[in-house]
């Protein structure tokens, strides 16, 4: 009960901060451009508290949805209706209609929402550079026999600290720069015993799409290491007739070290109907227990009835930058999770990437809750990556959304004329019914993650 009222809170305080952050980029252009605003809204619904600008012209409304907003102009949606009021109006007024303003005002006004929204997440990803966030740090806890990295020199307890000349100070950074790298040379300098060496080695384009594999694990063969614990034990399993409790963490496997979740699972899949020897620690304490993996189908494969928990070996760090380091981080990090989510998308529309992996509400309120819990710099990092996604969705040329208005506004540019009342009624029609069409989708997959536990 208590994290579903943590996450519902979080999710609120997100949902209502970044549409507030969207409409009010529209609201302050619209104003400084010397368009009127009648009315700027933070939700939807019934009006919960309101009150008036200084100058009487705008009303501010926190209303009792905090699912949405809006901005209202004077002659915002001309039709012959509202034609007829704005003629009732002096011309000093009329004037300021938002219909009346060249197609660059409009186009600023449309364009300013988004724009907020990449603007909020430059300043929250900078205050988390000068608060301090948590890094795993780049230091190699396991290399798999035979591998890339193995044959290029990579050991155990190596620090990298630079990829092709750019220092880098946590494993994400080295991810990003291998994935950068597939398909070709990679310069990796090292830190080993005090002493600084170079590896030069190639990476290799993996057979599913980059954005979805560990670069460094998966292609190189080589990770910062895991501790593996047992998270659940299936009632009546092998692992529960060998004594493994859950917590119990597993540390050797025969004669093996593990350090690495998926090398434990193939090495129980291989071992069907032999005993094997766990390493386990408990409550601090070493003890050995003999479990014998049971065969499942055929060819047969060990199973031994346990769901297991990773932890990286690293104890994470806090890494903080100076004022200079904070201002170019939060700058070239929301440029880089603004190209990520642009690709992401473009690649779900040629299905290159699941369009399952498109998460609604209840995907984004756990996250919320999930970082929320945690502390102020995840969830900082939480809005900053839903601020991006709102701002790049929001610029899809989609009918209804900003997008779309800019689209209708370039069309305008070029024709001498904007489009029909009723063309653009049937193509926000349209609009409309993709956006539901996309909430529906997304709400499906969130409904169908929660029941898959």
């Amino acid at each position: 009960m208590l994290e579903f009222a943590v996450s519902a809170v979080a999710f609120i305080v997100a949902i209502a901060l970044l549409i507030a952050v969207h409409e009010y980029g529209h609201f302050i252009v619209a104003r400084k451009l010397g368009v009127r605003v009648e009315k700027f809204s933070v939700g939807f619904g019934p009006g919960l508290f309101s009150w008036h600008s200084r100058d009487g012209e705008v009303e501010y409304v926190i209303a009792a949805i905090p699912l949405g907003g809006y901005v209202k102009m004077l002659g915002e949606n001309p039709d012959p209706e509202q034609d007829d009021m704005l003629a009732t109006l002096p011309e000093a007024e009329q004037a300021r209609a938002f219909a009346r303003q060249p197609v660059w005002k409009r186009a600023a006004i449309a364009a300013a929402g988004p724009l907020f929204n990449f603007a909020f997440a430059i300043v929250a990803y900078m205050a988390v550079a000068w608060i301090g966030q948590p890094v795993t740090p780049a230091v190699v806890g396991h290399v798999a026999a035979s591998s890339l990295a193995e044959r290029a020199g990579i050991a155990t307890g190596d620090t990298i600290v630079a990829v092709n000349g750019q220092k880098i100070y946590a494993w994400q950074q080295l991810e990003e720069q291998l994935k950068d790298a597939a398909g070709s040379d990679v310069m990796l300098r090292i830190k080993r015993d005090a002493q600084i060496m170079t590896v030069n080695m190639h990476v290799p384009r993996p057979e599913k799409d980059v954005l979805l594999t560990n670069m460094a694990s998966d292609v190189l063969g080589f990770s910062a290491g895991e501790r593996v614990f047992a998270n659940a034990i299936v009632k009546d399993s092998p692992a529960a007739r060998g004594g493994l409790k859950k917590g119990d963490e597993i540390v050797q496997v025969d004669n093996h070290v593990v350090d690495d979740a998926r090398l434990l699972v193939r090495y129980i899949e291989t071992h069907a109907g032999q005993p094997i020897v766990l390493g386990i620690l408990r409550d601090g304490l070493r003890m050995n227990l003999t479990v014998t993996p049971h065969a499942v189908g055929q060819p047969a494969v060990g199973r031994m009835g346990v769901h297991l928990a990773m932890r990286s070996m690293q104890q994470p760090v806090i890494y903080r930058m100076g004022l200079a380091e904070g201002v170019s981080y939060g700058f070239s990090r929301s440029w880089e999770m603004t190209s990520l989510t642009i690709e992401v998308l473009a690649k779900m529309a040629v299905n290159a990437i699941s369009p399952s992996n498109i998460g609604g509400p209840i995907a984004i309120a756990q996250m919320a809750g999930k970082t929320a819990e945690v502390g102020l710099v995840p969830y900082l990092l939480f809005l900053a990556l839903i601020s991006i996604n709102l701002g790049v969705l929001n610029l899809l040329p989609v009918p209804v959304l900003d997008g779309g208005h800019l689209a209708y506004l370039g069309l305008e540019a070029l024709r001498g004329k904007p489009l029909s009342p009723a063309m653009m009624e049937k193509t926000q029609i349209v609009g409309v019914l993709l956006i539901a069409a996309l909430m529906v989708f997304a709400f499906y997959n969130d409904i169908a993650r929660f029941l898959k536990g």
